[in-house]
């Protein structure tokens, strides 16, 4: 068993943690006021190659593996959580079911260009009467002259705004559940589908946040993304990898929050002293860094349970739900070490505990985690 990072891994780490600096940091409180992240930063996070980290070069991605793709999202959620989860819902979402499920042409067609950011993915799923109960999806499609016809609404789908590519679900008969959910590969600028609203929100304010309306869209049918009705399937499956990417931002949410904390406790003082020299500071400290060390190899043994290609259903749930609820401690706790200043929003630690919420929520609650986690303990 060895807990060392390979030397690509640091490497790696380090470009990111420069770039990172340079180029997010700055910006990051700019991109929560005006509810966008700037396209020449996305435009600079494509040329870095981690819009398709562990897709496979043939395909136009970095063929990095999973733990990398960790490394990467925990390192821009330290500074930003809303383009941390920009790359991970592009990547894990939208990138990752058509790399698993889609057909060659399918992957040559769509990869390369997700890849170099040139379309920006999303995960068209949660509904308003579908959110945990996916079974429950209202969106239908139909077969009509060579092509399948959706109709629907879909919300809360991240990195929408973008109108890029999406991994659509709907299904063929609502009295089928589960059974006759399918999912396609859609152009967002295809005729029909409209853009309601991008939502505002407490946190993650710089990541589109997006409702559509689906109105007779029309999808060829080599866009079937699987076969028919294995749709549940890969959207459950797709779920799985993609909260360990939720893990790894919450992560570095986390670890972002302590930082900040840290180094505000060494430097603030008060009756005499730095805050750092009070105990219950230290107390503090000591709390955040043990859930933040935990949350972090659950999180990394879950991603390389993934590219050993072992079942990691149970600790993708574990990792999700342990390092988004260190998250909301975390930045908790942070800002009360910052006390007053840390409810200014001029400290980048107020920002931070607005972010951290989210990560208790989307692609899972944590009561959803529970319930995973619980029923394959006991099968």
């Amino acid at each position: 068993m060895d807990f060392e990072l390979s030397e690509d891994h640091r490497v790696l780490r380090d470009s990111i943690r420069d770039f990172v600096a340079k180029e997010i940091r700055p910006k990051a409180a700019d991109f929560d006021r005006n509810h966008k992240i700037d396209d020449d930063v996305v435009r600079k996070i494509a040329e870095l190659g981690v819009l398709g980290t562990y897709i496979p070069e043939e395909y136009g991605g970095a063929g990095l593996d999973y733990l990398s793709y960790i490394l990467v999202i925990e390192e821009v959620s330290k500074a930003c959580a809303s383009t941390g989860v920009l790359i991970s819902a592009h990547t894990s979402l939208c990138c990752d079911p058509i790399f698993n499920y889609g057909s060659k042409e399918q992957k040559r067609k769509y990869l390369p260009s997700l890849a170099a950011g040139e379309k920006i993915g999303c995960f068209l799923l949660t509904e308003p009467e579908a959110g945990s109960d996916v079974a429950n999806l209202q969106s239908t499609y139909r077969e009509e002259d060579g092509s399948f016809v959706v109709s629907g609404s879909k919300l809360f789908i991240t990195n929408g705004g973008y109108r890029g590519i999406g991994v659509l679900f709907a299904t063929r008969d609502r009295t089928l559940k589960h059974k006759g959910i399918s999912a396609f590969i859609v152009d967002l600028e295809s005729d029909g589908v409209e853009i309601l609203k991008n939502e505002e929100k407490l946190g993650i304010r710089g990541s589109y946040t997006t409702a559509f309306g689906l109105d007779s869209v029309r999808i060829p049918r080599e866009n079937l993304l699987g076969e028919e009705g294995q749709g549940f399937k890969i959207a459950m499956e797709t779920l799985n990898g993609g909260r360990i990417g939720i893990a790894a931002q919450a992560l570095g949410i986390a670890a972002g929050a302590f930082d900040l904390a840290r180094n505000y406790a060494k430097e603030r003082k008060q009756f005499g002293k730095p805050l750092s020299a009070l105990q219950a500071i230290q107390f503090k400290m000591a709390d955040m860094a043990v859930r933040i060390e935990t949350s972090r190899l659950i999180t990394y043994k879950a991603g390389w349970l993934k590219d050993q290609k072992k079942t990691n259903a149970v600790e993708s749930a574990m990792a999700k739900l342990h390092a988004s609820e260190t998250a909301t401690y975390v930045t908790k706790e942070a800002l009360q070490v910052h006390g007053g200043y840390g409810y200014i929003c001029e400290y980048e630690v107020e920002r931070m505990f607005r972010d951290a919420k989210i990560t208790e929520i989307y692609e899972g609650t944590s009561e959803v985690q529970r319930v995973v986690i619980g029923k394959m303990m006991l099968d």
